[in-house]
């Protein structure tokens, strides 16, 4: 590998770090978004095999306007706790790459082939600056680490309001968890249901509700 190949690698490797993330406690916030997610999962009445969605600002967690200060290690203690939570429940967990990459799918490619999504298959690593730093983290994470251009989610997480309505099934509902911050991010989820048919007179099924 020529030299200027091989600084080209070295400076792909660096990950962008914000001083911010110094003042942030990354054990607390890594088991307080394994919390949040367990509740999410059980409120949102997620089944194994299932899949979920999570959009992430590092930036928002530590204060910042989305886009503008990423951090790797925040990143990184949100995604090992939300990870733990969906491997726990037998989730598949989608990641959701920010507008520079169209808002696309990361997941494993394992959900990828059970749910019939590789004919959405995109080629596209993210990164800090076209991604995010949440997607970065989860890419590295995964097994066998896939992007797609969409998804129909299950039910979904949003800290710090990336707008992940457009990888959800229809019909969306807001789920209020027992928080809606993360950080200084502003945090909300959603689960989904089957869409009401009839008029006054239909019957519904409650377990579908």
């Amino acid at each position: 590998m020529d030299g200027e190949n091989k600084q080209a690698v070295e400076q792909e490797m660096v990950h962008t770090e914000n001083a911010l993330a110094e003042g942030i406690d990354l054990h607390s916030l890594e088991e307080e978004v394994y919390l949040l997610t367990g509740e999410f999962i059980e409120k949102a009445k997620l089944k194994k095999g299932q899949l979920f969605v999570v959009g992430c600002s590092t930036s928002e967690v530590l204060g910042e306007k989305i886009g503008t200060a990423s951090s790797y290690s925040t990143a990184e203690a949100l995604f090992r706790g939300i990870y733990r939570a969906a491997n726990e429940s037998d989730l598949f967990l989608c990641t959701q790459c920010c507008e520079h990459l169209n808002r696309a799918i990361i997941t494993d490619k394992e959900a990828a082939l059970a749910h019939g999504l590789m004919p959405h298959l995109v080629n596209v690593i993210p990164k800090e600056k076209a991604g995010g730093s949440f997607s970065t983290v989860a890419y590295e994470n995964f097994a066998n680490p896939v992007a797609l251009e969409k998804v129909r989610a299950d039910g979904g997480i949003d800290i710090g309001d990336t707008f992940i309505g457009m990888h959800l099934k229809e019909v969306a509902v807001p789920l209020r968890l027992s928080k809606n911050t993360l950080g200084s991010a502003h945090l909300t989820a959603a689960r989904v249901r089957p869409k009401f048919v009839g008029g006054s007179r239909a019957v519904y099924d409650e377990n579908l509700l």
